[in-house]
């Protein structure tokens, strides 16, 4: 839709009328008749004068400005409006009347979790607009709450419109002109912060422009020392006359095409639409209304700006099903700026300027009367009266309409009155600034307080200013005291903005919270702490002592599990079939409100929202069986109880029965050891889930093992824990109709090449009973003796601490294997190899180094003296040959053993004497084979009972 051109023609009679042609024949005279800079210059004096020609007188005002403030504080004192009309969302108005239970600066909040017609990726939608007592908008608002008869309309567009418009624009979902990016660090999180009266240029090169030829840093400056110092002490035709101006000034200069130009007409537009609807709604006097919006929306040329106009009312889509909630949060100076791209330190400065406006001018400024809870503003708010005599330069009269006086013309030809140097002023901060840098560690003394304070003056001169300000104070602060080094936590300027008025950061009183917020401070009053401070508070819980402090307790270690730090234990612990008897918590409940408050937009009770998470953790789609085994335990230790548990586990079992990858095996073999022992503990019997998820693993890990044992990506600590799964619960399984045959079947089906790989199915095969201690021995020992083989095994015993895991009766093995590494390998191969054992033990099989440790106490000598007499039990086990015996004499059995000599050639070469036993012959007493004879005297009741029953069996 396209707007209309409504102003005066540029020859036009009118108060204006002479500023008008003098700007066009300077823009004449500086860009030639045909450039674009006279239609700019004398469209901004039609702006002004349209803007002040409407019957609803306009208040143009500039976010977090002491001049907009001081300006409002007068004019509500003169024409005590009885309707204000607010540019702020209007679905935040029940917030307003919260504010006096709170302690400034806070921010309305509306919050969504659940969405209904914006896209899912961009849940929750957050909106907050911040709220501080140097704004014009917190006079507004605290004039129209505390005086009788007064009404508060607020007429932005909702919370929900503020997605629906961002979702249309062609570039995507960005903030409007007067929303800023996205603050990641600050109060205000991710939200959308939604501010009155963004004056600031649209492009980058006036911008630019404007900071170099008034040598300055940053935008803020520029601001304090152009626009705010001038207007402090102006009258008010003269105040709304310059914010419409640069208003107008910044909208003409905007480039075309802008994105957010389609946007800033509709809001007009919506605003537009409401007020007329209100007026036509209430019968309400236009002559008793004030329209306050940012001076930007002000020089509006919207076909529905004004009263008076023909144009259609704006057709107001309708919200989406989203469901919002609101309430307050804390915010603070520096959320603030850092949210809407301010200076650092420049709300600080302008809330000093502000306190300092007021003693000048002796205005007493608007303040809400606190409520009954905690956390209100400050003493009841007296009459608001103006510090000087009307007179006919201070305004009309109450009521009246605004005189067509053209105060532009020597504004803008007049320089500003020049401010003498506060000496007092400057010296109090540069003697502050000292004491307080050597409190943080800097080396300054009386001289550095001299040097600031010539260094002030000198910047001030040199920036074309007689008085210096607060930012010329920093500079030469940082410039004389912090040098090149910062001693402690906080710089030189962080001091400054410290000095004067620091970080202050707003409370949300307790009427003001939400239900479960308030909840949270009503259960915790037991401990007896300060719990709005913004200091950490220590709580020492004695339960055993104290059992009506377990209430507490188990709400704190909620407040654990979602907030994290909030609430941080420093003694004791909770985990399955564990109490703590005494406890100790670190509590940063008043520093960390803003967490708590959005807390309660997911639920009425913290177990409710922990339920709720839970819930959706198991059903999210990235979900896996160890997440939902996760959820299950935490139902458990935070909630207690069996059906939110049961839930949990009958998804976890179909979570597990849909996975194809085992990177989530030792997560799950741990969670359900841990849960199978407590509810045998605990319980009379196991869940159904229990036993459906363990009969589910069994048959899902048989299936997965060998294509686990050769695939690349599955680690060994992964397949370690399938096995750990299998052999440790296979007698529950087997209990509920398994088949052993199943697990056999796939360890003979692994054939993996990886060198751990293979060590950990030697060990299964161990276990299985398919290979036994004795190979396993022979393996490694051969593995030992190639020198082929021996500099990759150390990843053979690697595999084998792995397999401590399924196999722990494999620990002396281990411990073995480990000896034999250290006195056989080579340095070339152990040396570079420690390190990295150290740390796959560290990393991967921390809870089995104990197993180690205690086995190796068992194993080597307690004592330093007997290691040198220490015989190694592997070494005792294979017993040295006994000497040979003289052969037993000729009798029946050496008769036997010559008539069935293939029998005995058999047994010869299980026992290793291969060869012709017999060679001489069958001699009597067998002394054919000296070995034979010899084994024969030593165990003669093996050759008797092999005898016998070849005895009784009838031949071939």
């Amino acid at each position: 839709m396209r707007t209309q051109e409504n102003a005066a023609p540029a020859g036009a009679p009118g108060p204006f009328g002479a500023l008008r042609e003098q700007l066009r024949a300077a823009a004449d005279a500086f860009a030639g008749a045909g450039g674009g800079v006279p239609g700019i210059l004398s469209g901004m004096v039609d702006d002004v004068g349209r803007a002040l020609g409407e019957a609803l007188e306009i208040f143009p005002v500039c976010h977090h400005s002491p001049a907009s403030a001081l300006a409002m504080v007068r004019r509500l004192a003169e024409k005590q409006p009885k309707v204000i009309y607010l540019e702020l969302c209007e679905d935040l108005r029940p917030l307003v009347d919260e504010l006096r239970n709170c302690r400034l600066p806070v921010a309305l909040q509306a919050f969504a979790t659940e969405i209904d017609g914006f896209p899912a990726e961009q849940a929750p939608l957050s909106v907050v607009a911040p709220i501080s007592e140097a704004s014009a908008e917190y006079q507004a608002i605290a004039y129209a709450l505390d005086t009788p008869g007064v009404e508060l309309v607020l007429v932005d567009r909702s919370s929900d419109h503020v997605f629906q418009w961002a979702a249309t624009e062609p570039s995507g979902p960005a903030p409007a002109a007067e929303e800023a990016p996205r603050d990641e660090a600050g109060l205000h999180g991710d939200a959308v912060g939604v501010e009155i009266g963004d004056l600031r240029p649209r492009f980058a090169e006036l911008e630019e422009y404007l900071l170099h030829h008034g040598k300055v840093r940053h935008w803020s400056e520029w601001w304090d020392q152009y626009v705010e110092q001038p207007l402090v002490g102006a009258d008010y035709d003269t105040y709304r006359q310059v914010m419409v101006m640069i208003g107008s000034l910044f909208r003409r200069l905007r480039p075309e095409r802008d994105a957010r130009h389609a946007r800033d007409e509709d809001r007009e537009r919506h605003m537009w639409t409401r007020m007329r609807e209100h007026l036509a709604a209430s019968g309400a006097d236009p002559a008793q209304c004030l329209y306050v919006c940012g001076a930007f929306h002000a020089a509006s040329r919207v076909e529905q700006f004004g009263l008076a106009t023909p144009a259609e009312p704006y057709e107001i889509t309708p919200r989406t099903a989203t469901r919002w909630m609101y309430g307050l949060i804390p915010s603070s100076h520096s959320a603030i700026e850092a949210q809407f791209g301010l200076a650092p330190g420049s709300v600080s400065i302008a809330a000093a300027t502000w306190t300092k406006a007021l003693k000048q001018s002796g205005a007493t400024p608007f303040r809400l009367r606190s409520g009954s809870g905690a956390g209100g503003t400050g003493p009841a708010r007296r009459p608001a009266r103006s510090g000087r005599k009307r007179s006919a330069a201070a305004g009309p009269a109450p009521g009246g309409p605004a005189p067509a006086t053209d105060r532009l013309s020597g504004f803008l030809a007049t320089p500003p009155e020049p401010d003498d140097l506060d000496e007092s002023e400057l010296l109090g901060w540069c003697v502050d600034i000292v004491r307080l840098a050597r409190r943080n560690g800097y080396a300054a003394s009386t001289v550095d307080a001299i040097a600031v304070f010539e260094t002030a003056v000198l910047l001030a001169g040199m920036r074309g200013r007689r008085r210096p300000t607060a930012y010329d104070f920093e500079d030469a602060a940082v410039t004389c005291i912090e040098k090149d080094t910062v001693p402690g936590r906080r710089d030189v300027r962080r001091l400054c903005e410290i000095l004067l008025g620091g970080d202050r950061v707003g409370t949300v009183g307790y009427d003001a919270l939400p239900p479960l917020a308030r909840d949270v401070l009503d259960r915790l009053a037991p401990l007896g702490l300060n719990l709005g401070a913004r200091t950490n508070q220590r709580a020492l819980l004695d339960l055993d002592a104290d059992p009506e402090l377990r209430p507490c307790s188990d709400l704190l270690w909620i407040l654990r599990r979602l907030l994290g730090d909030v609430a941080r234990p420093i003694m004791g612990t909770r985990r399955l079939g564990e109490r703590s008897i005494q406890e100790s918590w670190g509590l940063a409940i008043g520093r960390n409100q803003r967490a708590i408050v959005e807390l309660g937009y997911e639920g009425v009770t913290v177990e409710q929202v922990l339920e709720q998470r839970l819930r959706r953790e198991a059903w999210a789609p990235e979900a896996t069986a160890a997440t939902a085994l996760e959820a299950v335990e935490e139902a458990l230790l935070y909630l207690g109880g069996r059906r939110l548990g049961d839930g949990l586990g009958t998804r976890a079992v179909e979570l597990l029965a849909a996975e194809r990858t085992v990177d989530g095996a030792p997560r799950v073999l741990r969670q359900m050891r841990r849960l199978l022992a407590h509810y045998r503990a605990t319980e009379e019997g196991l869940p159904r889930w229990c036993e459906a998820f363990v009969t589910a693993g069994y048959a899902h890990y048989c299936t997965l093992l060998p294509t686990a044992f050769v695939a690349e990506d599955s680690e060994v600590r992964q397949v370690a824990a399938m096995l750990g799964f299998l052999f440790g619960m296979e007698s529950f399984a087997l209990s509920l109709g398994c088949d052993h045959t199943q697990l056999e079947l796939a360890v003979r089906q692994s054939h993996p090449e990886a060198p751990d790989k293979v060590a950990l199915l030697w060990a299964a095969k161990s276990q299985l009973g398919l290979m036994s201690t004795a190979e396993l021995r022979a393996r490694c020992d051969e593995l030992l003796a190639n020198p082929l083989v021996v500099p990759s095994f150390p990843r053979y015993l690697s595999g084998f601490v792995q397999a401590l895991e399924p196999v722990p009766a494999l620990a002396p093995f281990v411990v073995e294997l480990l000896s034999k590494a250290f006195g056989r390998l080579p340095d070339s191969v152990l040396l570079p190899w420690l390190p990295r054992l150290i740390t796959a033990l560290r990393g991967e099989a921390r809870e089995l180094v104990p197993v180690l440790v205690r086995e190796a106490g068992r194993t080597f000598p307690a004592a330093l003296s007997a290691v040198d007499s220490w015989v190694p039990p592997w070494a005792t086990s294979a017993a040295a040959p006994r000497p040979v015996t003289a052969p037993a004499p000729a009798g029946p059995v050496a008769e036997l053993l010559a008539a069935r000599p293939a029998t005995c050639d058999a047994v010869a070469g299980l026992l290793g004497l291969g060869g012709e036993w017999r060679a001489a012959g069958p001699a009597p007493g067998g002394a054919g084979h000296p070995e034979a004879g010899a084994l024969l005297a030593r165990h003669p009741e093996t050759a008797g009972a092999v005898a016998e029953l070849l005895t009784f069996r009838p031949a071939g």
